[in-house]
C-alpha cells in the first residue's frame, strides 16, 4: 500500500497471489495486448495483467499512515502528506521518462522526501564510498569516500553500516576495504564476496503483424507493459532440457516513434509518409527474462592493474552462462517465433545458435549475488537478516545477498528484503546487540 502495486490475483502456483486488498486494479489491456491472448490461448500461455509500481488509484493516506505507525504522530503527519502528494497514473507518457505527479514509484519522490522532512536524513552528493571502516572491536564504524569535487579524501562514523550500491559496487567496496583484520577484504573470511553473481537471462525478437496495419488512431499510452506471460511450463522442467524458467514481456502498439517507423521502407515523400501511417504500430516485440542458475565461473575480483580516476580498484568480471541457461534462451526465441505465427505475423530471424540467443551477461541489469546468503558463515557471507557474519553492523540491502535469481524482475524482492532487514537492524540496536 506505500509502495502501490497494481496487478491482479490469478491463481497461478508459480506466480503467488499477493493477500487480499494488496494490489491496485491494474490498467485495461491494449488491442494488441487482447489480440496476443485471444490467438495463444491455445497453446496454453496465460496472458494477465502485469504487477508494476505505479498508481492506479490515490492511496488511503487517512488510514495507511496510521496503520505503519500506530504510536508515532509525527511519522503519521509526514507519511500522510506525502501520500496525499501522489496523484493517481492517468496513462499519458512513458513511466521511463519520470513522473511528476509521483504515481510511477520511485525512491527520489516517494521515500526521500519524507525521509528528509523527519530532519533525521542527510544526503551527500557527490560522495564516491571506497572502503568500510572497521574498528578495533571488530564493528563497522563508517565509511571512507572522495569527494568527487574536490578529489579529498573524507569520512563519515555511524553505528551501523549500510551498503546497497547494487551487487557490483558493494562487493568492489567490500574487496576494497583491507585491513589486518580482513585482509582479503572485510567480510570476506569466506572467500565468498563477488562470487556467486547472477544476472537475468534475457533474450528477445521481433516481428510485424499485418492484421495492426491502418488501425484507426487511438490512445496506446500506458505505465508501460499492461500484461505478460508467467512462465507456463514449470511442471515439465524435465522435457526442456533447462532446470528453470523464464516470463514473456511484450509491446505493441504505437510506441514512441523513430526512422523506419513500424518497418516502413526507406524513402521520401507521399509514399514514405502513407507506408509510415500503414506499419506504425504494426510491430511487435517479444522480450523473456528467465532465472539464472549461480555458477563458481561467474564472479567478480578486484582487477589488480586497473585503477579509477580516484585510485581504487577497480572490478574485473568473469562469466560462464551454463548449458542450462543458454538453452533457455533459445527456447524463449523459439516460443516468440512460434507466438507472432500464430497472430498472423512475420517474425525476425531466430538465432542460429543458443550462444547467440542470449543477451550479453549484464544487459538486462539485474545483477545480484556477490554476498550470498546462507546459514553458515563458511558458505556464504550474509545471515538471514542481511548480516555480514564477520560484522553484523554491516548489511547488504542490495541485491547482494541473492542465492539465486528468480525469473521475477528482483527490485521489489530487493526492497522487501531490505525493509525486513533494518527492521531486525532497528530491534538488535534497540536491545543493545549492535
Amino acid at each position: 500500500m506505500l509502495v502501490g502495486v497494481y496487478g491482479s490475483n490469478e491463481g497461478l502456483e508459480n506466480t503467488p497471489d499477493s493477500p487480499n486488498g494488496t494490489l491496485l486494479p491494474p490498467p485495461k489491456a491494449r488491442a494488441g495486448e487482447l489480440y496476443v491472448k485471444k490467438h495463444i490461448a491455445k497453446f496454453g500461455l496465460p496472458v494477465i495483467p502485469i504487477h508494476r509500481a505505479v498508481l492506479s488509484t490515490r492511496q488511503d493516506h487517512v488510514n495507511f499512515p496510521k496503520r505503519l505507525h500506530p504510536n508515532n504522530a509525527k511519522a503519521q503527519r509526514i507519511l500522510a502528506e506525502a501520500m496525499q502528494a501522489r496523484a493517481a497514473c492517468f496513462w499519458a507518457t512513458d513511466c521511463g521518462r519520470g513522473c511528476s505527479i509521483k504515481a510511477n514509484y520511485q525512491s527520489t519522490t516517494v521515500h526521500l522526501p519524507p525521509a528528509l522532512a523527519t530532519g533525521n536524513l542527510d544526503i551527500l552528493c557527490n560522495a564516491h564510498a571506497r572502503e568500510v571502516t572497521v574498528g578495533s572491536d571488530g564493528k563497522a564504524n563508517g565509511v571512507i569516500y572522495i569527494d568527487k569535487v574536490t578529489g579529498q579524501e573524507r569520512a563519515v562514523k555511524g553505528r551501523a553500516v549500510i551498503l546497497a550500491a547494487s551487487s557490483g559496487e558493494t562487493a568492489r567496496i567490500l574487496l576494497n576495504s583491507k585491513s589486518n583484520r580482513f585482509p582479503s577484504g572485510v567480510a570476506n573470511s569466506s572467500g565468498l564476496v563477488g562470487k556467486y553473481i547472477m544476472d537475468t537471462v534475457g533474450a528477445s525478437l521481433g516481428g510485424s503483424v499485418p492484421a495492426f496495419e491502418n488501425l484507426p488512431v487511438h490512445n496506446e499510452e500506458g505505465a508501460g507493459t499492461h500484461v505478460y506471460i508467467p512462465w507456463w511450463l514449470y511442471k515439465e522442467a524435465s522435457k526442456l532440457g533447462f532446470a528453470r524458467g523464464y516470463h514473456i514481456e511484450f509491446g505493441t502498439g504505437r510506441r514512441m516513434p523513430s526512422l523506419g517507423t513500424g518497418g516502413a521502407s526507406p524513402g521520401y515523400g507521399k509514399s514514405y509518409k502513407e507506408e509510415v501511417r500503414q506499419k506504425y504500430g504494426a510491430g511487435i516485440g517479444f522480450a523473456g527474462r528467465g532465472e539464472m542458475i549461480p555458477n563458481k565461473d561467474s564472479f567478480c575480483e578486484l582487477d589488480p592493474t586497473v585503477k579509477d580516476k580516484w585510485g581504487i580498484s577497480v572490478l574485473r568480471f568473469n562469466w560462464k552462462w551454463s548449458d542450462h541457461e543458454l538453452k533457455q534462451a533459445a527456447h524463449m526465441q523459439q516460443t516468440f517465433h512460434m507466438i507472432i505465427e500464430a497472430i498472423g505475423g512475420k517474425p525476425g530471424n531466430v538465432s542460429r545458435t543458443k550462444e547467440e540467443a542470449i543477451a550479453s551477461p549484464g544487459a538486462i541489469i539485474h545483477e545480484v549475488g556477490g554476498g550470498i546468503m546462507g546459514p553458515d558463515q563458511r558458505t556464504s557471507v550474509t545471515n538471514q537478516w542481511n548480516q555480514c557474519w564477520d560484522v553484523p553492523n554491516l548489511l547488504l540491502n542490495d541485491g547482494s545477498a541473492f542465492c539465486s535469481n528468480a525469473d521475477k524482475n528482483p527490485t521489489l524482492t530487493i526492497m522487501a528484503l531490505a525493509w525486513r532487514a533494518s527492521d531486525h537492524l532497528i530491534e538488535e540496536m534497540r536491545k543493545g546487540n549492535i
